[in-house]
């Protein structure tokens, strides 16, 4: 990795110098900053954590800390290595990533020597919140280690939009004091980057009038499903509601965020009409991303499932819908019978064919665009080749499918690429192919705008040899037959071979190339050797197995032209970096629809710019504590029992003196995902961190706790789950309990007060745990409204009662023999007769207590029934119960 730059050097001086929370811009290297760090604290004297980075991110830092030839790499400490190994592992000293999990419960249980720890580095520090995992680790930390370091990092300022006083918050949660913001507005930042800024060239791309269309279509049917919501809930808030938030990113956030409460209540339409607007922005991107097959393939495919599935919400009706289907056909064939199919403005075409297809395939804006910029960059190169050979070419578009397209459009051209996928969607249509190999010149010329794509064909064939002479072989062969067609009429199924073998000699060029005499470093998920000179690649910008990938591929080929397919702002400013860091001639293009309502770039800049305006309105009338690091014990949040009832009172006194008892809770390690454990430590209760096979929290030797949130309640109710483990707690603990957690935040209720039914129902939530309690009676069911409220019952729930012992935890498992109870009692037979009439759970000990198994039972005489139980009513009731016929039974039902 190249040395920092000005401003990147300026941030690690003032991190070294004084711990704090860096807050930068998307792009500017804030993995930089950290990786300068473990390069310094690569040392086996030190030992620096390092938290809440992934695999991918671990991997990376290793890899540029091995290529600049650091000795003493980090480690990485997971479920790989052995808790006994740990211990070691530590006091080994050097840089480790630990996960979150991991690292809580080694300090709990003291296995990791907290003073020898000399600091901890947080990366996307954002993240942090009050009982997240993280702040767990950091607390505890502080409240051993008064002496080492804190330093965090992230660039991802949009996070501290939401919520009041985020970043405040967050900087408590770090014990931090000072907050850097580091905009790429910030004079150092823009004084540097602008002596070494790229050259950008915008350009703006107009849709046809048929994409023009089908995108009001679309508009129009959002803002008749957003009406239809609205009408269906009032209580939403109608300025969220808007057809304009429905077009940004976040806006299936917003809308859950309001319907997440109600979520289990609401009818199938406010659901259907919730799917359709996502089903309908994800149209609107398509429409401008992707061919016009792929987006009527989508269309149809929609149109089927609805048919099929009957889950129509309504907008398919609409005229608006009609007129999308329409034009979505219009861009990929005219039927030639139809009168209300309008014809884009690039086919003119005269020929028709009863009751068959007329191929149109409109060509995506944005190929020809592409085209125009390569064929620049051809002429460049031609003129530069003296001073230094051609420059190589970078295009980055969205995803892998857009990549995928973009290089076969390069290596084939538009009419074979969108053949070969109408011919795969739609079937192999023969009269489509007779009229499609007529109108093949026609089409191409009505389709160019300046000949670019001609020009591009040129070069892609300058480009690759094998690919020269198949493009010239068919082109050949199709003129010939053509004319043979014109004069001489040729036969369909002759027409029809040479269609097929087009479409596979088009495959097949693709498929053949090989590049292996590109020595080249590229992770797997670039699509590179479009052509070798110059070399192009094409590269996702999102969804790749590695994070790092895009920037691989910068700093390997070392590009001269970058091609934005598709703008994303964080990449940009990385361009920026890049170009001031290597100090060469960049050049990018830049794509923007003029007329599209999908543009989502100006937003995220803005988003960008106005938090760093608000970030620092707020620090400089932030108030911050000089206790706030924690490095002396005045500060209130390391204290462990704010509410001086953290200990049980023995009633033993001795001396005069009275004596406690601290609390323990046993925890289950699967537990500490959540952010109870770390709660329930802040109220001054130990927790021991075990396996637990029943329950997950042992509160008391005969105490044991099921947590479940509403949404998990629900799976288990209908996946029968709860109550397998409802058996196992009631048959092992005298005490066990059903926590069921919600968000405070949010109104919630298991039902609406207008479909409260008189009877139990199997697809009812209540009616499941009505028969819950009914056939676990020891069960009892606990309704918290937060963690906080959890962690506060817990305290109440242990008060004068023994500890827990975690080996006897551990000991309770499924199949466990050990426990008096499921030794004395078989659990199956006493379920059973707890079903018979006249037994309940008061009686039921005392026949257990008596007779050996059911066929005793039944020997029994009706007066000795009622000495056994004790009452002469409930032992008649009994009697009949297992003595009765059932015809008995039956006209006494009758009567």
């Amino acid at each position: 990795m190249a040395p920092l730059l000005e401003h990147e050097n300026q941030i690690f001086l003032d991190l070294f110098h004084e711990d704090g929370l860096v807050i930068t811009a998307r792009g500017l290297g804030i993995d930089r900053i950290l990786q300068n760090f473990l390069k310094l604290y690569c040392d086996p004297g030190n030992l620096v954590l390092v938290l809440n980075t992934n695999t991918a991110e671990e991997e990376y830092l290793i890899e540029q800390l091995r290529a600049e030839g650091v000795s003493h790499l980090p480690r990485i400490i997971n479920n790989e290595i052995g808790s006994n190994e740990r211990y070691d592992v530590y006091t080994q000293g050097g840089v480790l990533f630990v996960t979150s999990r991991i690292l809580v419960v080694d300090f709990l249980t003291d296995r990791i020597p907290a003073n020898y720890v000399a600091g901890i580095l947080v990366y996307r520090a954002h993240k942090i919140i009050q009982s997240c995992q993280e702040a767990f680790i950091l607390r505890l930390y502080r409240q051993k280690n008064k002496q080492g370091f804190i330093k965090a990092f992230t660039d991802n300022p949009v996070a501290f939009h939401t919520g009041f006083c985020q970043v405040e918050r967050v900087m408590r949660n770090l014990f931090l004091k000072k907050l850097y913001l580091w905009p790429r507005f910030h004079v150092s930042v823009n004084s540097f980057l602008e002596k070494h800024k790229p050259e950008v060239v915008e350009l703006h791309i107009s849709m046809t009038a048929a994409m023009l269309a089908i995108q009001a279509s679309i508009l129009d049917i959002m803002n008749a499903c957003l009406m239809e919501l609205k009408r269906y809930n009032p209580a939403l808030e109608v300025e969220d509601l808007s057809l304009e938030n429905a077009i940004g990113r976040a806006f299936e956030k917003t809308i859950r965020h309001f319907l997440d409460p109600l979520w289990h209540q609401l009818g199938a339409k406010t659901k259907s009409l919730v799917q359709d607007l996502k089903i309908l922005r994800t149209l609107l991107q398509y429409l401008a991303q992707y061919d016009c097959v792929t987006f009527l393939n989508l269309l149809e495919s929609l149109r089927a499932s609805e048919k099929a599935f009957g889950q129509n919400s309504g907008w398919l009706f609409l005229d608006s819908s009609t007129s999308l289907f329409v034009h979505a056909r219009a861009r990929v064939y005219k039927v030639a019978d139809s009168k209300t199919a309008k014809k884009p403005k690039t086919a003119e075409s005269n020929h028709k064919q009863d009751g068959k297809n007329e191929l149109i395939l409109e060509s995506n804006p944005k190929w020809e665009a592409l085209s125009e910029v390569l064929k620049e960059i051809e002429i460049e190169n031609k003129k530069s080749d003296a001073l230094g050979g051609p420059g190589r070419v970078l295009i980055c578009a969205s995803d892998d499918r857009t990549c995928a397209q973009l290089r076969e459009y390069l290596a084939v051209g538009a009419e074979a690429l969108l053949m070969r996928l109408y011919n795969k969607t739609f079937g192999k249509d023969e009269k489509a192919a007779e009229v499609w190999l007529k109108n093949r010149k026609a089409i191409r010329k009505n389709e160019l705008v300046s000949g670019g794509k001609s020009l591009q064909s040129k070069k892609v064939k300058d480009g690759a040899g094998k690919q020269k002479r198949n493009s010239r072989k068919t082109e050949l062969t199709l003129t010939q037959m053509i004319g043979k067609a014109e004069d001489d009429g040729m036969a369909k199924e002759q027409e029809a071979g040479l269609f097929k073998e087009e479409t596979m000699s088009m495959e097949s060029s693709i498929e053949e190339q090989k590049y292996e005499d590109l020595q080249l470093n590229l992770p797997s998920d670039s699509y590179y050797g479009i052509l070798k000179e110059p070399l192009t690649v094409i590269h996702p910008l999102h969804g790749c197995t590695d994070p790092y990938a895009l920037m691989r591929v910068l700093h390997e080929i070392e590009p001269r032209y970058v091609v934005l397919y598709d703008a994303e702002l964080s990449f940009v400013r990385q361009l920026e970096i890049y170009r001031a860091s290597k100090q060469k001639t960049l050049r990018y293009f830049r794509y923007i629809w003029a007329d599209s309502a999908h543009q989502n770039l100006l937003m995220i800049l803005f988003l960008n710019s106005w938090f760093f305006f608000f970030a620092r309105r707020e620090k400089a009338s932030m108030v911050i504590p000089e206790e706030r690091e924690g490095r002396d014990d005045t500060n209130l949040d390391l204290q462990r029992d704010m509410t001086p009832a953290s200990a049980a009172t023995d009633t033993r006194k001795a001396g005069g003196q009275q004596k406690t008892m601290q609390q323990t809770v046993i925890v289950d390690m699967r537990e500490f995902r959540s952010e109870l454990p770390s709660l329930i430590h802040r109220r001054g209760i130990d927790i021991e961190p075990v396996t637990l096979e029943v329950g997950d929290y042992i509160l008391t030797p005969d105490m044991c706790v099921e947590r479940k949130s509403v949404s998990d309640l629900i799976g288990s109710l209908n996946n029968g789950r709860l109550y397998t483990q409802c058996v196992s707690m009631c048959r092992y603990y005298k005490r066990p309990i059903l926590l069921i957690e919600f968000d405070p935040n949010k109104p919630f209720s298991l039902t609406s007060r207008s479909s409260i039914h008189q009877e139990i129902s199997m697809n009812d939530i209540t009616s499941k745990l009505t028969l819950l309690t009914l056939h676990f009676p020891r069960l009892r069911i606990l309704w918290c409204p937060s963690p906080y409220a959890t962690a506060e019952l817990f305290e109440e729930l242990k008060q004068n009662r023994p500890q827990p012992d975690a080996a006897t935890a551990m000991g309770i498992t499924a199949d466990s023999e050990t426990v008096p109870e499921s030794e004395k009692y078989n659990p199956g037979p006493q379920d059973f007769l707890l079903k018979m009439t006249g037994v309940n759970a008061k009686n039921c000990r005392a026949i257990m207590n008596y007779v050996k198994n059911i066929a005793e039972l039944t020997t029994l005489s009706l007066e000795k029934l009622t000495e056994i139980l004790g009452n002469s009513n409930t032992a008649k009731q009994l009697y009949d119960f297992i003595h009765g016929s059932y015809t008995e039974a039956v006209s006494h039902w009758k009567a």
